[in-house]
């Protein structure tokens, strides 16, 4: 498998600096302008977007990315609110989290930014999460993406497309299409698009300081991003102490940690925290309770008894620079999502239910780890025992979104549709626009099989309707909803849409065609089904040109079966 990585990060990173310096000789050749300062012109916003949903539903492509609706509701609120105090506030950004249990973390073109599951269980707190983000985010905001391209063409589309495939190629060729497939994509996706940001020293010290100054801006302890450092220091000196074999966490390959840099964080956070410290005046830093104002309405949090976000009793208010609150609080939404995510990033249910019988072994379970627990006894269907310990959870801490949702779903579950029901239905009162609940709720009610449960869940995903477009969790419980209440368009729509999210733009533009000959179609459904077919085709085209075409598809097509 390593073998494979090698090459398959070797062939990725060979190809997009090859082709870098073939453009860098066409650009002497034929003339064309070099990007310089001039980046942001050449590479608009949209194009920039354009590259890194590719690249998100690439990965998607292969399941590598953890789509869990309520760990992602977690990741963008403080993804979002990180990005509302960036240097760029009007800045677009999409937050994701990747399966693998390797600590890596890594940005793109279009504030495209992703997450391992390894680096959130290898944190103690958000605020070290957030010391990641915010590190990640000042490399989109200060460009650093745009200034390893300043000598590319004004059309990148060939070359990045040229890189996937490479890795899709080497993916092909392994033995196991789990573990190495998720190594390949992970491993290459991640270090290429690092390492095309060219991390200087001067890079990372400048993704630090902004990074900081992002960090106190939003309330978040700002010492947090050297004492994650300081882990992955350990952790590395850990590795070589005992010879072990291990291979060092992944983000140490593209983000390199030593001493002094840990002092310099440590040193910078010290400066700007303190009164006349550097972060600029003008932007007054958010408390708890006013930061809810900074993110859409799906995304806040009640103040007081949080949902999600609660308090903590271990809170402490530092005096910051003059107008300025640093707020240093332990997020108990970290708690639950570390939790969840140890369950969800496992292979198997009965692996995390080992941890657990590990953890139990070495002391009483928080409340967090008991609900940990219960998700992975819900995983391997033994729901009475889960009920067992999300029952007490509800009780003490009913406004607990995470016990709240997991109670319900298991509930339901269960068997116990009426009550179910109910628990859901309070839910969705209390957040009429949260993606989580939706999503959840509809998945329970599409299940069931019958009109007029999938009808209902039809109304609770009305609200993210415009709202979650590049979505496949979404499409796919519309289509499946819209099937089982009789609407086969809408279905037929959905399902396309579920294929294209997920990187399979192909299949998706022939499930158009294939729709654009029913003879039921109104002239509105035709109308959208037409613009699609417009938006996709030419991003198939340049497929086929690079060679890539589906093998599922054409493997069916050649064997002359449907």
């Amino acid at each position: 498998m390593r073998r494979v990585l090698s090459f398959a990060i070797g062939l990725s990173l060979s190809l997009s600096f090859g082709l870098a310096s073939a453009q860098n000789w066409n650009v002497q050749e034929r003339n064309l302008p070099e990007m310089g300062s001039s980046a942001g012109e050449l590479l608009t916003p949209a194009k920039r977007a354009e590259y890194g949903s590719m690249m998100l539903a690439q990965l998607r492509h292969y399941n590598l990315i953890l789509e869990d609706p309520l760990l992602n509701r977690w990741l963008n609120q403080v993804g979002q609110q990180l990005g509302k105090n960036s240097a760029k506030p009007n800045q677009d950004f999409t937050f994701f989290l990747v399966k693998d249990r390797q600590i890596n973390a890594f940005a793109t073109l279009g504030g495209y930014i992703g997450m391992n599951a390894g680096l959130i269980l290898a944190a103690d707190k958000e605020d070290e999460v957030a010391g990641v983000l915010s590190h990640e985010i000042a490399h989109v905001t200060q460009d650093h993406v745009l200034r390893s391209v300043e000598r590319a063409k004004r059309d990148q589309l060939p070359m990045m497309l040229a890189i996937l495939g490479a890795i899709a190629a080497a993916q092909s060729g392994s033995s196991s299409s789990g573990n190495a497939a998720m190594a390949i994509m992970t491993g290459a996706m991640g270090i290429a698009q690092q390492r095309q940001i060219n991390y200087t020293r001067s890079g990372e010290q400048e993704a630090d300081r902004i990074g900081i100054q992002t960090m106190i801006r939003t309330g978040y302890d700002p010492n947090a991003m050297a004492d994650f450092f300081q882990v992955l220091q350990t952790r590395l000196r850990a590795n070589g102490a005992n010879y072990s074999g291990e291979d060092p966490p992944e983000y140490l390959m593209t983000h390199p940690v030593t001493l002094t840099r840990i002092s310099e964080a440590r040193a910078l956070a010290e400066q700007y925290s303190k009164p006349g410290g550097m972060v600029p005046k003008n932007v007054a830093v958010p408390t708890i309770e006013n930061r809810n104002s900074l993110l859409p309405k799906s995304l806040q949090v009640p103040v007081g008894g949080a949902a999600s976000e609660p308090k903590s009793s271990n809170s402490a208010t530092q005096t910051g620079p003059k107008s300025f609150k640093v707020v240093v609080r332990e997020s108990a939404g970290f708690a639950f999502a570390r939790e969840r995510l140890r369950v969800l990033s496992e292979e198997l249910p009965k692996q995390s239910l080992k941890e657990y019988q590990t953890i139990q072994r070495n002391g009483t379970l928080s409340e967090a780890q008991k609900y940990g627990l219960a998700v992975a006894l819900a995983q391997s269907q033994e729901y009475k025992e889960a009920l067992s310990l999300l029952t007490p959870l509800k009780a003490s801490s009913p406004d607990n979104i995470w016990v709240s949702l997991s109670y319900a779903d298991v509930l339901n579950r269960s068997g116990d549709v009426a009550k179910a029901d109910a628990e859901f239905e309070q839910l969705v009162k209390r957040f009429p626009s949260d993606r989580a609940v939706a999503l959840t709720y509809a998945e329970s009610l599409t299940n069931r099989d019958n009109a007029a449960s999938a009808k209902r869940a039809l109304e609770v995903l009305r609200p993210l309707e415009g709202k979650v477009n590049d979505d496949p969790l979404y499409w796919l419980s519309v289509a499946r909803a819209a099937q089982v209440s009789g609407d086969p368009v809408r279905a037929g729509e959905a399902f396309a849409e579920n294929a294209y999210t997920r990187g399979f733009a192909e299949q998706a533009l022939v499930q158009y065609e294939t729709l654009k000959r029913r003879t039921d179609l109104d002239y509105y459904s035709r109308s959208r089904i037409d613009a699609r077919i417009a938006k996709i085709k030419p991003l198939v085209l340049e497929l086929r040109r690079q060679g890539q075409e589906d093998p599922d598809l054409h493997g069916r097509r050649a064997g002359g079966t449907g």
